[in-house]
């Protein structure tokens, strides 16, 4: 990760604190995860230092045992966002001991669910980790075919109902589901607005121009395509671009200083995989590869006998 990872994720953990703190911890509300192991101990307790203490103690253990079981590469990536998040529930949950909007738990449950919704998914997008149930949910999948987010859904949900045994409050067990569901749907959100990606179809006679401009100060690659246009029986060229949605204003820029009478047209993609962008995570067809394998060596063989 780089500095800027670093800087964006004890920011993202502050505000995530924030919200808990201010909004969520008040109302009496356990949410999932080790922050809902912690409160759980804060209010069986009243030790304001119960929240931090919890967090320290059960991700000291979790990453004890993924050092081992998932690898030190991921406990290394893990340890900051614990870090900040130890210190972030250990402090400010003091300094709120009323919800900021007296009188009003709805209110404070959605808005507090919604900063947490947020800041977690900040924190994912520069490849950050608060442990807790995604340490869990890692170990899990590191050694069964359980996917990791429904590890951490059956973790979280188990969490929050616990908590009806101990205070006997449907209401606040009622809370806890709805943080789960609108910091699930926020982080998600988040995630998909960072992955937007947009393509653009532009035809210019200064092409080559826009081309080596969009290499060079977008930093995005570009494929040249050859066309005609019908009314003029004129070749032209047309240049791809695929980049992130945020990118393209960059290549507007681009694209109006070198030739402002352009034809331009820009689209929305779902799903761009490939160097720049996203990995293909889809699991492999075992069967469908061996069949793909034997085409190869069918096709090799082929070859070796023509030539």
């Amino acid at each position: 990760m780089s500095a800027r990872d670093y800087i964006m994720i004890a920011l993202a953990v502050t505000f995530y604190g924030f919200g808990f703190s201010a909004f969520i911890l008040p109302e009496g509300v356990v949410i999932g995860g080790v922050t809902g192991l912690g409160t759980i101990v804060y209010f069986l307790t009243g030790n304001p230092y119960a929240i931090g203490a919890t967090q320290f103690v059960v991700n000291f253990l979790l990453l004890t045992a993924a050092w081992f079981i998932v690898g030190r590469q991921f406990v290394f990536k893990t340890l900051w966002g614990v870090a900040c998040i130890t210190v972030v529930t250990t402090i400010l949950p003091q300094y709120f001991p009323e919800p900021l909007v007296p009188g009003e738990p709805f209110m404070n449950i959605i808005i507090g669910s919604l900063m947490a919704g947020i800041a977690l998914g900040i924190v994912f997008i520069h490849n950050g980790s608060t442990g807790g149930t995604d340490i869990v949910a890692a170990i899990v999948a590191k050694k069964s075919t359980t996917s990791i987010g429904r590890t951490m859904l059956y973790v979280d949900f188990f969490i929050i109902g616990s908590s009806y045994l101990i205070f006997h409050q449907i209401a606040t067990v009622v809370y806890g589901y709805i943080v789960l569901f609108v910091v699930s749907y926020m982080v998600d959100t988040m995630i998909n607005i960072n992955r937007q990606s947009v393509q653009f179809f532009i035809v210019s006679r200064k092409w080559d121009r826009i081309a080596n401009a969009v290499n060079t100060h977008a930093h995005r690659g570009v494929t040249v395509i050859d066309g005609q246009g019908w009314y003029t029986k004129q070749s032209i060229k047309i240049l791809l671009i695929v980049c992130k949605k945020i990118e393209s204003v960059t290549i507007f820029r681009i694209v109006q200083s070198i030739d402002p009478h352009a034809f331009i047209t820009q689209g929305q993609v779902n799903g761009v995989y490939g160097e720049g962008f996203d990995t293909i995570k889809a699991k492999r067809d075992q069967e469908l590869q061996h069949v793909l394998e034997c085409e190869n060596e069918e096709s090799s063989e082929n070859t070796l006998g023509h030539s």
